[in-house]
């Protein structure tokens, strides 16, 4: 399937459900919980708006969320969902985030991924993330987070 670019009229609550479900798995592994408990289907669609979503699927099965930062594009809400996973989705998305970055300038994409989640960051390594920093969220005295570029 062909990622194509979230136009203004997506569904934006099974959008939500679909990072919901893909997110289900870090339930109790990470601290803080995730920030998807903070999105909104408004606050996705100001996402489409004020940076850009990539979909594959209809229904969807798989986006990413992309946000130009002032010396890279950052790519969040990497979600597939549960039934299409090990399908190459996410490969295909991240390629677009790629090639969307070089279209706008960037000289790299960025990301963030949870400390405990040490199977994202093989996956991310593999597509050639490298480790930049480590991060703590507030009130926490240790790191939560670790930063990953990609020099393009």
């Amino acid at each position: 399937m062909t990622p194509r670019r979230a136009t203004h009229d997506e569904d934006w609550p099974a959008l939500l459900a679909l990072i919901r479900q893909a997110f289900a798995g870090m339930e109790g592994r990470i601290d803080p919980p995730s920030s998807m408990h903070r999105l909104t289907p408004e606050g996705i669609a100001r996402q489409a708006v004020e940076g850009e979503i990539w979909l594959i699927g209809a229904p969807v099965l798989a986006c990413v969320f992309l946000t130009p930062k002032s010396d890279a594009l950052y790519v969040g809400k990497l979600a597939v969902s549960p039934i299409a996973q090990r399908q190459g989705h996410a490969r295909a998305l991240m390629a677009v985030a790629e090639e969307r970055a070089r279209a706008l300038g960037f000289p790299a994409l960025e990301l963030q991924v949870r400390v405990e989640l040490v199977e994202n960051h093989a996956t991310f390594a593999a597509l050639g993330f490298r480790q930049t920093a480590a991060t703590a969220h507030d009130g926490y005295d240790r790191p939560t987070s670790l930063t990953f570029r990609k020099p393009l």
